[in-house]
């Protein structure tokens, strides 16, 4: 389709479940939820933001040009200690932001972070 860009990570999961790591449409780069490897929810942050960070590059954006995040947690108390690198990656470009109690498809999944960027301009 013109206009819409698709982004894979090649995540194993995004063939058995039908979707890509990004999508960039309408001047916007979509970047679905995405976890990330470690054993608590300070590493799995660490982790999604990289894995966001090389699907922003790829698109063509970075994180100052991020205006939503969702976060989604299962326990809405693990949520401050990411704080401090959730305010490193965003520096002085702050997206607007929803963080979300709920339930993710792994219990072993403690974050879960979903961005949409506008594309800079040339």
């Amino acid at each position: 389709m013109a206009g819409i860009r698709r982004i894979s990570s090649g995540g194993e999961f995004e063939k058995k479940v039908g979707y890509c790591r990004a999508v960039v449409a309408g001047g916007f780069v979509h970047v679905a939820g995405t976890v990330g490897q470690g054993e608590d929810v300070v590493s799995q942050c660490r982790s999604a933001l990289e894995i966001i960070n090389k699907a922003l590059g790829e698109a063509g954006a970075g994180f100052a040009d991020v205006v939503r995040v969702n976060y989604y947690l299962p326990d809405a108390a693990e949520f401050e200690p990411c704080w401090p690198m959730l305010a490193e990656a965003f520096g002085d470009a702050p997206p607007a932001a929803t963080m979300i109690e709920c339930g993710l498809i792994d219990a072993k999944f403690r974050i879960e972070i979903e961005v949409t960027a506008l594309l800079p301009t040339a």
